[in-house]
């Protein structure tokens, strides 16, 4: 056989034997988002990544903080019984929510560092090395931030946000994937600042390990700085409701490809428009 005609079949078997690895992956995407109202943005797109099990959707509400006030609300604050993120978006008036972070065994605290204004859910500030920040004090620092606490001096910027609340970093300050590979897979909940300063609340109902989802949340023309982890799996919670637009997800899937029972929730961030 020939020299370039061998290469040639082995070159087309290799091929169909990494077909499946990269039948994985979708080439780049565009994005189109629906705007909702001024600096409010909504879309659901194809993760770049597909998923084992569901559409492999990805749902992003993309918030200009010009224009929206966020809120940490906490059912230890004001010492009322959890809620759905439907009933905490309701009963409080807000325009759309995503949990606020993953809760200790008392259904009640953050497992990291949180606090609103005077009252404190958790003062324990842990390893994990992310904390949303919003409700700024002065004029000094962005409306909202992630602080990275490998990249930022927690001592410079402890006193100048009135909210915080701590979870683990996803991307870093430099746009590194921080999450080794894992076998566990599943819905999630993120938030994620892009460098334009818009706040992301990204949320997806198809299984991913976390490595898996990040590494797609890359591929996206999002433009992330830096993100964090908020919740997986069953907790895992996102509702938007106005303008006529009205989306809810849940971090778990049934068999029937619908979303599972929603959960009660101790601790959200939601946003209302500033007047």
């Amino acid at each position: 056989m020939h020299l370039k005609t061998k290469n040639k079949i082995l070159w087309i078997y290799s091929l169909f034997l990494f077909l499946p690895l990269f039948s994985t992956y979708s080439q780049p995407q565009s994005i189109s988002w629906q705007k909702v109202d001024s600096g409010l943005f909504f879309t659901e797109t194809l993760s770049p990544i597909k998923s084992d099990n569901g559409d492999s959707k990805v749902t992003i509400l993309k918030i200009d903080p010009h224009y929206y006030s966020f809120k940490l609300l906490s059912a230890k604050e004001t010492k009322e019984d959890n809620k759905t993120i439907r009933e905490w978006v309701k009963t409080k008036e807000l325009i759309a929510a995503i949990n606020a972070g993953l809760y200790q065994e008392d259904d009640k605290t953050n497992v990291g560092f949180m606090k609103n204004y005077n009252f404190v859910n958790n003062n324990h500030l842990t390893k994990d090395n992310t904390v949303t920040a919003f409700n700024r004090t002065d004029a000094t620092v962005p409306e909202i931030q992630i602080i990275d606490l490998k990249c930022q001096k927690w001592e410079d910027l402890k006193d100048k946000y009135y909210s915080f609340t701590q979870g683990i970093r996803m991307i870093d300050c430099n746009q590194n994937n921080t999450w080794s590979q894992q076998p566990d897979k599943f819905g999630m909940a993120v938030i994620a600042i892009d460098k334009q300063g818009n706040a992301l609340f990204i949320f997806t109902c198809s299984p991913y390990s976390v490595h898996d989802f990040i590494n797609s949340l890359k591929l996206l023309p999002l433009d992330i700085y830096n993100a964090m982890y908020l919740e997986g799996s069953s907790p895992a919670s996102f509702y938007l409701n106005y303008k006529g637009l009205e989306d809810e997800k849940t971090g778990y899937i049934m068999a029937n490809g619908e979303n599972g029972t929603a959960w009660e929730l101790p601790n959200i961030i939601g946003i209302v428009k500033k007047k």
